[in-house]
């Protein structure tokens, strides 16, 4: 049974919500606003919540400095590849893990575990030598190849599993009355029933990819085949210092995808780890 709260009450936690919300709306807010301002008003001492002049060519020089719309398309399709591969091949290894009985099934996934202890540092330089002997350097398949197999995964399969494993048996066993085969109910039964889960490990999934910085540093040398956390870094002057203002241009454009993702999402990232107990 719900309980309202009185009025007096849901003022002050109205206002105390808007007051814990600050520090996390006023950096979005400051970084929105100083892409339009002259490079003289964006560290002015108080800062200014709204700009007393609007420049908007800042968001032109972007394009003009940088093949930003290419890196722009160069992020969208890795992230939108990794996302597909990472959700396919994580919910099959998930579902194995909860489903499928075999000798050393826990220690197995255990030592899977193992990888989200591993810095991404430790494994740069091996990694590196490998897709140079396949002549991969410069390309965008480190990119895509490295999360889908990789340790950033198995945070991805570690949710899946979860979810798998609440999953009620007789659902399976029904299935298999009727005839269907292992695959057959992961893919008819199990994998609809968990678009919860995968729309949380979407979410975790592009916003890793979006967000991948030292992994393109490494790989990749050309401009056009920058992503953008990489990207964001070349916008500087004749002298190598700082375009700020075109710099929170770019950023802002950046960060937009990725509010317009969770926002649309985000009940479903919700339930997705609402669902993910630590069974098993």
């Amino acid at each position: 049974m719900k309980t309202e709260l009185a009025p007096r009450t849901k003022v002050l936690v109205y206002g105390l919500m808007c007051v814990l919300l600050i520090p996390f709306v006023f950096p979005t807010w400051w970084m929105v606003t100083s892409s339009v301002k002259p490079i003289s008003q964006i560290f002015a001492f108080p800062p200014d919540i709204i700009p007393r002049s609007f420049d908007f060519t800042t968001y032109g020089r972007v394009f003009e400095l940088q093949p930003f719309a290419q890196q722009y398309w160069n992020s969208a399709y890795i992230a939108a590849l990794v996302t597909i591969g990472t959700m396919l091949f994580s919910s099959m290894a998930g579902y194995a893990f909860a489903r499928i009985r075999f000798p050393g099934a826990n220690l197995l996934f255990m030592v899977v575990l193992l990888g989200l202890l591993i810095p991404s540092e430790v494994t740069i330089v091996p990694l590196f030598q490998m897709f140079l002997s396949w002549g991969m350097i410069n390309t965008h398949w480190p990119l895509v190849l490295v999360p889908i197999f990789g340790a950033p995964s198995v945070f991805a399969t570690f949710v899946m599993r979860q979810f798998f494993i609440a999953l009620p048996v007789e659902l399976e066993e029904a299935a298999r009355v009727d005839g269907l085969g292992r695959f057959k109910i992961f893919w008819t039964i199990a994998l609809p029933l968990a678009r919860p889960a995968l729309a949380a490990v979407a979410i975790f999934t592009f916003l890793h990819s979006w967000n991948l910085y030292l992994e393109p540093i490494v790989f990749l040398s050309s401009p056009d085949r920058f992503t953008l956390p990489q990207a964001l870094t070349q916008f500087t002057d004749a002298y190598g210092g700082a375009l700020w203002n075109v710099q929170l241009a770019a950023a802002s454009m950046t960060a937009l995808p990725v509010l317009i993702v969770f926002i649309i999402a985000q009940k479903q990232f919700v339930e997705g780890l609402a669902h993910t107990g630590l069974k098993g």
